[in-house]
């Protein structure tokens, strides 16, 4: 991808509606698993809790809030893994004043990828130990992905979406 057209593509929206649509589920996920930890911290009995979250209900909920931590934070770091080898570096030749916000994508990528093993570890411990204090450890950690999380999407979806609406395709690996 050379330099980008000055208009939008009807690609280019498609692109911005597809990472939305990829981000949301993040969210969703998150507000989910947020919401199981919080019932576990809390001490909410385990049918409690699968009944609350249906989509999340499996043999009890320890093994569940471990279980969709780990998956939920496998799934986040290999969207941003995605981004960092493919859209990151086509974007910074597309439009190369967006350098700096690259840049700063690319580090909250590396420290979410920090609290995102910090939960897996946490998660880990829960079912060793489960003590009132893992259990607030989880969802102090999730607590904090949730904060930074957030505002990565919604910054990385304003600073980003102009210029991938003037796109006509995802970058592919052949540039790498």
């Amino acid at each position: 991808m050379s330099a980008a057209p000055a208009e939008p593509t009807p690609q280019g929206e498609a692109l911005v509606r597809e990472l939305r649509w990829v981000h949301d589920m993040i969210r969703r996920d998150l507000a989910t698993v947020r919401r199981l930890a919080c019932g576990t911290a809390d001490g909410q009995p385990p049918r409690d809790i699968q009944d609350g979250i249906q989509s999340l209900a499996t043999n009890g909920s320890l093994w569940s809030l471990r279980m969709n931590c780990l998956l939920y934070c496998r799934f986040v770091g290999a969207h941003h893994h995605g981004e960092s080898a493919m859209l990151f570096p086509a974007l910074r030749r597309s439009d190369p004043a967006l350098g700096p916000v690259v840049d700063k994508l690319e580090a909250d990528h590396l420290e979410v990828a920090g609290q995102l093993d910090g939960i897996e570890a946490a998660a880990q411990a829960l079912v060793r130990l489960d003590t009132a204090e893992a259990r607030q450890h989880l969802v102090d950690a999730l607590g904090v992905l949730a904060t930074d999380l957030l505002a990565h999407l919604e910054f990385e979806e304003e600073q980003i979406s102009p210029t991938l609406r003037t796109w006509t395709r995802w970058p592919d690996m052949t540039w790498r």
